[in-house]
Parts: structure tokens; C-alpha cells; sequence
């Protein structure tokens, strides 16, 4: 991959402007105890990196601004940060990859690439809580029992139900992310008089 000094300043831009959102918004949604909190910040997360991908719609550039979005998010006050700067780059990596195996942007390849990532939020815990806090994957699996059967309303004796329910609610989310990115980074393309990269045949 050969990126442009432009593209590099664009890259860094929506890295930032991903990096920031989970300082700001990260510290305020956690601390009012919103539910989904992970799943909320991950969508705002992946809609901006996905605006940016339809800028420099080259393989990695998704990947490069998860990982500008990790390395500002060394500078959230207070608190963990280690297993947010993991989810990010995590998020990063599996959009990166849905984006790079269905060749140029689209809109479907933007929808998955949303729906795969903002879904990564209920498997990363199952990886980072056993290795950073060593919680036994059966803690991790109980809490989020309790976790879904208070957010569906459902009894956490069905597990099947609730974990269904929470994929179905952040792959659908997830959706509505791919969706955001393709349309926001195509109307902004247009209002700044620019033709979409993807349209010029630069895709690498």
C-alpha cells in the first residue's frame, strides 16, 4: 500500500476525530452507566472510520485510523484504558478485513464491514477479561447473561434467546453504521466537489 501525504493528513484526521470520540464520549457514557455503552461507542467509532475509508479507499487505511484512534486514547483521564484501546484496534482489524476481501468500496462491503465490527463488542470480552483480569470465560458468560436478560427483559435462564438477541441488536446496529459511512463519505465527497477515489479506478 502507497499512501499520498494527503491521504496520510486524512487518515490522521478521522483517527483523530475516532480517538476523541472515545475520550469525550467514553468517559460520559460509562459514567452515566448507559447500557450497550461498548456497543454505542463502537458504532460512532466505525461510522467515522468508515467515512474515512470512502477518502482513501486503499487496503489498511481503515486499519490506520483504528490505530491513531488507539494511541489518543492513551490520554482518557482516569480508569482502564488498555481494554478500550484493544476493542478499538480489535474493531479496526475485523472492518479492515471484510473491507479488503470484497474489493472496492461499496455499500454492501460497508455494511459488513459495520455489522462484523460493531458485533466484535460481545465476543472481545470472552479474549480480554480471562487475559487482563483473569475472569474465567464463565464469569464473562454469566455477567452478560445478566447483562442481556435485564436490557431484553428476558429470563437468563435462556441463553439462547438473549445472546441471540444481543448479536441480532448489534449486528443490526452495526448495519446502520456501514450504511452511515457509505452515505456520509459519498455526501461529503460531493459537497466538497470531489470525485469518491473509489470512482478514479486508485484502489489498491
Amino acid at each position: 500500500m502507497k499512501y499520498s501525504t494527503r491521504d496520510l493528513v486524512t487518515l490522521a484526521v478521522f483517527g483523530s476525530l475516532w480517538g476523541l470520540s472515545e475520550i469525550s464520549l467514553g468517559t460520559v457514557i460509562k459514567s452515566l452507566n448507559i447500557p450497550l455503552s461498548g456497543m454505542v461507542l463502537s458504532t460512532i467509532g466505525l461510522t467515522i472510520a468508515l467515512i474515512g475509508r470512502v477518502f482513501v479507499p486503499q487496503k489498511g487505511s481503515t486499519l490506520f485510523i483504528g490505530a491513531i484512534a488507539m494511541l489518543l486514547k492513551l490520554f482518557s483521564l482516569g480508569g482502564v484504558v488498555m481494554g478500550p484501546m484493544i476493542g478499538i484496534i480489535s474493531e479496526a482489524i475485523v472492518a479492515e478485513v471484510a473491507l479488503s476481501l470484497t474489493g472496492k468500496p461499496k455499500q454492501g462491503s460497508m455494511i459488513l464491514a459495520g455489522s462484523l465490527g460493531v458485533l466484535w463488542v460481545l465476543a472481545q470480552p470472552f479474549i480480554t477479561n480471562p487475559i487482563m483480569f483473569g475472569r474465567s470465560v464463565l464469569d464473562v458468560w454469566l455477567n452478560l447473561l445478566v447483562m442481556g436478560s435485564r436490557i431484553l427483559g428476558l429470563d437468563s435462564s435462556g441463553p439462547v434467546w438473549i445472546i441471540g438477541g444481543l448479536a441480532v441488536i448489534h449486528f443490526g446496529v452495526g448495519c446502520i453504521s456501514g450504511w452511515l459511512g457509505w452515505k456520509l463519505g459519498n455526501l461529503l465527497q460531493t459537497r466538497l466537489g470531489n470525485t469518491p477515489e473509489y470512482d478514479k479506478g486508485a484502489y489498491q
